[in-house]
């Protein structure tokens, strides 16, 4: 079981790589009729995320800006995940992240698809505020707030 389990993490490891190092929907979106800034003052990650919403649908996402590897292969899956879903979707998703990377509902990775690769961060509670930036700035962008902080 351990064999598979330590694969398990060698594939989340390159999945967070991988987005970090080619981020998808990293660019300034012109059409965002919503955005926000995320900032993290602990380690410095500052992001922006632009959502295009149309009728209560995210219709397009993508973010802009810096910081550590799990913070911006979080943002880009998250911007993956979440095209074409509803806000209130995109609100069940979050909480349903939020409680496996704070370790609260670890082992419920179900439905994450490659999210599911950040359950590991719930053993790096330093870490759990760069997991979730993307996902709060994305939240205050939803409810119409300019900064969202891991404050």
């Amino acid at each position: 079981m351990s064999d598979m389990m330590s694969d398990l993490g060698d594939l989340y490891q390159e999945v967070i790589l991988e987005h970090s190092k080619h981020p998808r929907n990293f660019r300034v979106m012109e059409a965002a009729n919503r955005k926000a800034e995320g900032y993290n003052p602990l380690c410095g990650d500052h992001y922006t995320v632009f959502v295009e919403v149309d009728d209560d649908t995210i219709c397009d996402i993508s973010f802009q800006g810096s910081g550590c590897a799990i913070s911006k292969a979080s943002a880009s899956i998250m911007s993956q995940a979440l095209k074409s879903k509803t806000t209130e979707q995109a609100g069940d998703l979050f909480n349903k992240f939020h409680g496996v990377v704070t370790g609260r509902d670890k082992n419920n990775v179900d439905g994450l698809g490659k999210l599911a690769a950040f359950a590991g961060v719930a053993e790096f509670p330093a870490r759990v505020k760069c997991a979730t930036l993307a996902w709060h700035t994305l939240q205050a962008a939803l409810r119409e707030k300019q900064m969202a902080s891991t404050e």
